[in-house]
Order: C-alpha cells, then sequence, then structure tokens
C-alpha cells in the first residue's frame, strides 16, 4: 500500500506543478512562492483546528522544524537552474540527488530514519535506474544549475526525513502544519531580499480561475502522505515511485495543454520503472527466500 501511495504522491506533484507555474506567471516566482504556502498553512491550520491539535504544546528540537525552509531552498534551487539547462535535465538531475542522499540515508539511517542497507542484488535495478538518468539528462552539462539542481534533490531528502522524524514526535497534522509556518516565513524573506524585481502586477490581482490556487492545498497533502510513507519503506524507493508517478502524468499534462510529447521523458520514466520494478520483485523474492529459511530452521 505504501508503494502505491508514494506514487500517488508523484502524481499529485505533477498536478501541483502546473497549477504553481500558472501561479508564478501571473505573480512572479517569489511571491507566488508566498502565495503557494498561505494556501497550504489556511488550509494546514483549519485541519489542526478541527483536530483540536495543540501544536505549540510540546516544543521539539530546532532542526526538526527547518523541513519547510528546505522545502523553500529546493524550489530556488530548480527556479534557477530552469532555462539554463532543460525540464528533462532538471528531472533527471532532480532524481539523481534524491536517489543519491536515499541511499546515504537508507544505509546509514541518517536523520534518525531506519536502516534499510544495500544488498547486492539491487545492483541491476539501480544500473538501469542510472541508464533512465542519463537517457533524460543527454549532453546538457553546465556545472552552477548542474549542482543548484541536484543540490536541491539531496535537500527534498533531508526535508521528507526532517518532517517525517517531526511527526514521530507529535502528529503527520502538525509536522505539516510546521512545514508551512516555515516554509512561510521563509518564502517572505526570500521575497523581501530578492523579489522585488519580479514582475508582479500593481496591486493584487486573483487569478482568473479560483482552481489556480489548489496547488498549496496538493502541496499539503504531498507533505501529508510523505510523513507517512518515508518512515515504513526505503527512501530510495519512495524517490523513485515518486518520481515514476510525477515523470508519466508531466507528460501527460504537457500533451494535453500544450500539445507537447517528451520522448526522452518517456524513455527515461521507463528505465526507471523497469529498474524498480526489478528491485522490488527481487526484494520480495530475498524476503520469502529468508522466511523459508527461518521456517526450515524451526
Amino acid at each position: 500500500m505504501y508503494y502505491l501511495i508514494s506514487l500517488f504522491i508523484g502524481i499529485l506533484v505533477a498536478v501541483m506543478i502546473a497549477l504553481n507555474g500558472g501561479l508564478t506567471s501571473l505573480y512572479g516566482v517569489y511571491a507566488a512562492t508566498v502565495v503557494i504556502h498561505i494556501v497550504g498553512l489556511i488550509l494546514i491550520g483549519a485541519i489542526i483546528a478541527l483536530r483540536r491539535e495543540k501544536p505549540f504544546a510540546k516544543p521539539q528540537p530546532w532542526h526538526l522544524y527547518i523541513g519547510g525552509v528546505l522545502g523553500v531552498a529546493t524550489t530556488a534551487s530548480t527556479n534557477y537552474a530552469f532555462g539554463q539547462i532543460s525540464l528533462s535535465a532538471i528531472l533527471a538531475l532532480g532524481l539523481f540527488g534524491q536517489s543519491v542522499a536515499g541511499v546515504l540515508v537508507d544505509q546509514f539511517g541518517l536523520f534518525g530514519m531506519r536502516r534499510h542497507r544495500f544488498r547486492a542484488y539491487q545492483l541491476p535495478g539501480i544500473l538501469f535506474v542510472v541508464g533512465g538518468i542519463a537517457w533524460m539528462m543527454g549532453k546538457e552539462f553546465l556545472l552552477l544549475p548542474v549542482l543548484a539542481v541536484f543540490g536541491s534533490g539531496v535537500l527534498l531528502v533531508v526535508s521528507r526525513s526532517q518532517n517525517a522524524r517531526l511527526a514521530d514526535e507529535t502528529s503527520v497534522y502538525v509536522s505539516t502544519f510546521f512545514n508551512y509556518v516555515s516554509g512561510l516565513l521563509t518564502a517572505i524573506l526570500v521575497l523581501l531580499l530578492f523579489g522585488l524585481g519580479d514582475p508582479v502586477p500593481a496591486g493584487f490581482i486573483l487569478a482568473p480561475n479560483w482552481w489556480t490556487y489548489l496547488g498549496g492545498a496538493i502541496g499539503v497533502i504531498t507533505v501529508w502522505l510523505s510523513n507517512v510513507v518515508v518512515v515504513r519503506i526505503p527512501q530510495l524507493y519512495v524517490t523513485l515511485l515518486m518520481f515514476v508517478g510525477q515523470v508519466f502524468t508531466g507528460v501527460l499534462l504537457d500533451a494535453w495543454m500544450d500539445g507537447v510529447f517528451s520522448v526522452e521523458n518517456i524513455a527515461g520514466g521507463l528505465l526507471v520503472a523497469l529498474g524498480l520494478t526489478l528491485n522490488l520483485l527481487l526484494e520480495r523474492r530475498a524476503s520469502r527466500l529468508a522466511a523459508a529459511e527461518r521456517n526450515a530452521m524451526e
């Protein structure tokens, strides 16, 4: 079930990106980020109030509250690279950064997460994943944009881990709430520091379609679901499943809205999906063999 939830998160992320793109074109990158966090905070704040939870009742270590800060940094990194390298390269590099960070978190139990040690039988599937990344990346290489997007992938894994830790200490709702509180404060600060040159219209103009603002609400759902799954299955699998859902949904949205069909994204996504499926099948086989050996010994 948690594997399907991870795939569903990827689908939601693709829809969220499309909606947030509409806000960005209306308000500019930095102002749109603030609006997105305001919408998300209103939603999760209402949920917290209805559940009568008390998010400030038990303070936690400061580092558990930085998930939203890192989320803004991730957005800023990808925005910096956008236009300098292709969207396919951004997706591929983000996946690569998340995969590397996910393997390290799983292997060593970093940030207090459960250990899921790397096994030799996982190597063929990983090679398919690397092939998919390389296919999508193509021949593009500009050092600073590449490093920025790779770093955004790493930060995303750290953000998910810290949010999940905070959820363990409080609840998934409280963790999501603080993700948006810290994210909004950071987004406002970034707007004040760097967003004065954004192409923002004079005065605040509402978007012509109300559903344009739903990106922030969908973001709440993705953060909440991520808090649920990352403590139950390996971070690497969460990353790859989200990526598969995001890539194929993104391809469909591009074809529907812009009439653009990315062969590179499809091919890369298929290789990643193949590698993921192979690893899951081999892992299930290894689990069954281990269970059979334990039963034989008993």
